[in-house]
């Protein structure tokens, strides 16, 4: 099959650079050399682990499920839970039931085989302009499958939007802004609730729990006992 017409293969003003995840070799390099024709800076690996070694190295990646030494489930769940870098599945499966189960799992797009190089680079290209607009025109935070839009006053975990409250967004905001550091109580209460408010502990603790219970696992808000609270990683 012969490759479509080039179309804008940059990112940010460098060439993209897209990881090809197959354990099928020839599969693999066949599907590389297009993109690289194409105008891509296209490198491919055939498992899982140096998936999770390379992952950030790139732009954008192309991942087959059925990884021999890996679950391509596995695999996206991990990525996404330490980068929001931008992912298409490629799966041998296409019925409703898989192509909601990936896009709940992170990836930005589901495609079924046996699919067309034409489809495949107009995905990208789709894909990687939604992904310039999102960056330009909000402000987002993202943690893992996790997404908060500071604009919209939003958050969605694995692409389903969460119904939270004012304050609990802005707790849920705060934390997730300091990915690295735990926040004090006391530094809670002074930007969440104003300086001059006076609140028992009790109440932070009543919303991070209702926050666990909305994000679907405790595990997305730390409890650093006697100091405070840091973002998590999810379930």
């Amino acid at each position: 099959m012969m490759a479509p017409a080039r179309v804008c293969s940059e990112w940010n003003g460098d060439i993209l650079r897209v990881l090809v995840v197959d354990d099928d070799r020839a599969v693999a390099g066949s599907l590389t050399r297009s993109l690289r024709w194409q105008g891509y800076d296209a490198s491919a690996v055939g498992t899982g682990a140096d998936a999770l070694d390379l992952h950030r190295e790139a732009d954008l990646v192309l991942l087959d499920l059925e990884l021999r030494d890996l679950d391509g489930w596995e695999v996206c769940r991990r990525i996404r839970s330490a980068s929001d870098t931008p992912m298409i599945a490629l799966a041998a499966r296409g019925g409703e039931p898989e192509r909601v189960r990936g896009l709940r799992a992170g990836f930005d797009e589901y495609l079924v085989k046996p699919y067309g190089f034409h489809e495949l680079v107009a995905r990208i290209d789709a894909l990687m302009r939604r992904v310039r607009a999102d960056s330009g025109s909000r402000s987002r935070i993202r943690r893992g499958r996790m997404v908060i839009d500071t604009d919209a006053r939003e958050v969605h975990v694995g692409g389903r939007r969460i119904g939270i409250t004012r304050k609990e967004f802005d707790l849920l905001r705060l934390l997730a802004s300091q990915p690295e550091s735990v926040v004090p109580r006391r530094r809670i209460i002074s930007e969440v609730w104003g300086s001059d408010f006076s609140l028992a502990s009790r109440t932070i603790d009543t919303h991070v729990s209702s926050l666990r219970s909305k994000l679907g696992a405790k595990e997305w808000i730390v409890n650093v006992r006697g100091i405070g609270f840091r973002i998590g990683e999810g379930a």
